[in-house]
C-alpha cells in the first residue's frame, strides 16, 4: 500500500496508494538520485545517487539511517529474498555482494566484460539475472554464485530486466525496438514484444503473465524535439494460451 519514488531534486517520497496521489512524506538526500528499491520486510528503503552513494531510509521513521560510498560506479541495487544481502551492479561489470545492514562485502563477482546497469530475483529464490552495457543478460544461480547462462539476443546495452511470478520466463530490454522474453529453463527465446523506443523499465504482474513497460516514446516519432509521452503498456498472454 506503499510506493517510493526517487528523484534527481535530491529527494524521496513515500506515498499512500489508497489515497491517490497524497505525499505521505518527502525525506532529504544527499545527492541526485537514480535508482530506489525496497527491503522485503518494507521497513527499509534504499536510494542510490549519482555520487555512488547509498543511502538507507528507515520507512516507518522517514529519515535516513545509513549512507555507504563507494569507490566505483553504482547501478541498480537490490536486496535478496531475505533481506540479509545486499547486491548492487557496478561500472566495472562486477556485482557487489554485501552483508546487511553491516555493508561488509562477502563476494565480488565478475560478471560481465562491462558496466553492468541492471539486476533483478526471481520470486521464488533460484536465480538472479544481470543486464549488462555489453548487450548480455547473465542468469546466476543463486545459492551457488555462478552464471548458469547468457541471454544473447539484444543488440544495445540492456537497461532492464524482470522475472515472471513463477520465474519461468525473463524480459529484457534495451534501445532495441523490442522486448525480449525468454524461457528461464532453457533460454530460448519465447516472445518478443514490438517497441516503437528505447525501453527503460519492464516489470511482470506479481500474480499472472502481464508485462508493464514504459521507455522513450515520443508524441511524433518523426520530430527529434517532440515531447516524450510517459505512457506505461500493458502486454498479457490469454489464459488460454497459459
Amino acid at each position: 500500500d506503499r510506493l517510493a519514488t526517487a528523484s534527481a531534486d535530491r529527494s524521496v517520497r513515500i506515498w499512500d496508494v489508497r489515497q491517490g496521489s497524497k505525499c505521505a512524506a518527502v525525506i532529504a538526500t544527499s545527492g541526485e538520485n537514480i535508482n530506489v528499491t525496497w527491503s522485503p520486510d518494507g521497513n527499509t528503503i534504499a536510494v542510490g545517487n549519482r555520487d555512488d552513494v547509498v543511502s538507507f531510509i528507515d520507512a516507518r521513521k522517514h529519515k535516513v539511517i545509513k549512507t555507504t560510498k563507494f569507490p566505483f560506479e553504482v547501478n541498480e541495487i537490490e536486496w535478496d529474498k531475505s533481506g540479509k544481502i545486499f547486491y548492487l551492479t557496478t561500472g566495472l561489470g562486477t556485482v557487489e555482494v554485501l552483508s546487511f545492514p553491516k555493508m561488509h562485502t562477502l563476494h565480488t563477482l565478475q560478471a560481465h566484460t562491462a558496466g553492468c546497469y541492471c539486476i533483478t530475483f526471481d520470486p521464488i529464490g533460484k536465480h538472479f539475472a544481470v543486464g549488462s552495457a555489453d548487450a548480455l543478460v547473465s542468469l546466476w544461480d543463486l545459492s551457488e554464485s555462478c552464471c548458469v547462462r547468457t541471454f544473447p539476443r539484444l543488440t544495445w546495452p540492456v537497461r532492464t530486466v524482470s522475472f515472471s511470478h513463477d520465474g519461468a520466463y525473463l524480459a529484457s530490454a534495451s534501445e532495441d525496438m523490442c522486448i525480449d522474453i525468454a524461457e528461464v529453463s532453457t533460454g530460448a527465446c519465447a516472445h518478443r514484444i514490438p517497441t516503437r523506443a528505447a525501453m527503460n523499465s519492464v516489470a511482470w504482474s506479481p500474480a499472472a503473465y502481464v508485462l508493464a513497460y514504459a521507455g522513450d516514446d515520443k508524441a511524433d516519432e518523426g520530430d527529434r524535439y517532440a515531447p516524450r509521452e510517459g505512457v506505461i503498456r500493458i502486454w498479457g498472454v490469454p489464459r488460454k494460451e497459459v
